[in-house]
């Protein structure tokens, strides 16, 4: 089932117009949550960057938070989620196709859930990633529809035989095609700042403060390309990707090409934080 504005259909009974702002200017935000356990994952942090993404891009939500999390609940009940993920997006609404706002918009909201399991695998290998120009608009911290750069760098990240992509601004490296980017430097995190340039990543937040609980230092602070030759260890952070190591970049090993003692650390601190060890 869907919830689709008010009410919760099957998939085929979603019938977004294609005069939805969101098909054709991408002018609409969305959230993704991680279920564990049939319950949502720190949901208030998620609620919090929805709310924060529909005020910056003037979208009126159409549920209160509470509202909205009592359907999401529902939603997840009736499609028997127990590991997973709920998708919800809301565009601005139909209008005939013109830049400025309508002048009465009615906010379209769906929201989906989709079975997923740990990506266990790759969490106990490693990626590998490569490097490219962060060419993104400058209000990475909104989560909006907008993904074309994402899209294009993921793939190119594939088709030049690595898993991810790393980017850089100008030499500052800032995060990945869809999740934020850590290194391990001297014993210590590095991690840039949550400012307009990334996403400010829930399990971001999770990480850093599982990484201070572990008497880590942490610098949320801008770091260089180059500086990632001197990484002892890299991972990257996300919703579904949880703590997953980077073992190359550019086809040069991350210390001897194995996760390394710290990221396991982390991610057994993750395990338990979740529920799971």
């Amino acid at each position: 089932m869907y919830l689709y504005q008010h009410q919760f259909v099957p998939k085929e009974e979603v019938a977004i117009s294609p005069d939805d702002r969101g098909y054709y200017f991408g002018d609409g935000i969305y959230e993704v949550f991680r279920v564990y356990n049939g319950e949502l994952f720190e949901a208030e942090g998620h609620y919090r960057r929805l709310e924060k993404s529909a005020a910056d891009v003037r979208i009126c939500l159409p549920y209160s938070i509470k509202e909205l999390h009592e359907k999401l609940i529902e939603l997840i009940q009736l499609n028997h989620l127990q590991e997973g993920t709920v998708y919800i997006q809301v565009t601005r609404g139909s209008a005939l196709r013109s830049h400025p706002f309508p002048s009465q918009p009615e906010p379209v909201l769906m929201a989906f859930t989709t079975e997923m399991q740990r990506p266990i695998h790759k969490m106990d290998q490693g990626i590998t990633a490569v490097t490219a120009d962060d060419i993104r608009w400058l209000r990475c911290d909104l989560k909006t529809l907008n993904l074309l750069p994402n899209v294009m760098a993921k793939q190119d990240a594939l088709d030049r035989g690595a898993d991810d992509v790393i980017w850089h601004r100008n030499g500052t490296i800032t995060e990945c095609s869809a999740s934020n980017f850590m290194l391990i430097k001297n014993g210590e995190l590095w991690t840039h700042p949550a400012n307009n340039l990334i996403l400010h990543g829930i399990t971001r937040d999770v990480v850093l403060k599982l990484a201070r609980q572990l008497q880590l230092e942490v610098h949320e602070t801008p770091f260089l390309l180059d500086e990632l030759k001197l990484a002892e260890e890299a991972f990257i952070t996300g919703t579904t990707v949880e703590i997953t190591p980077v073992i190359s970049i550019d086809n040069v090993p991350i210390a001897q090409g194995l996760p390394g003692p710290i990221t396991r650390q982390l991610q057994q601190a993750f395990r338990k934080h979740i529920g799971l060890a």
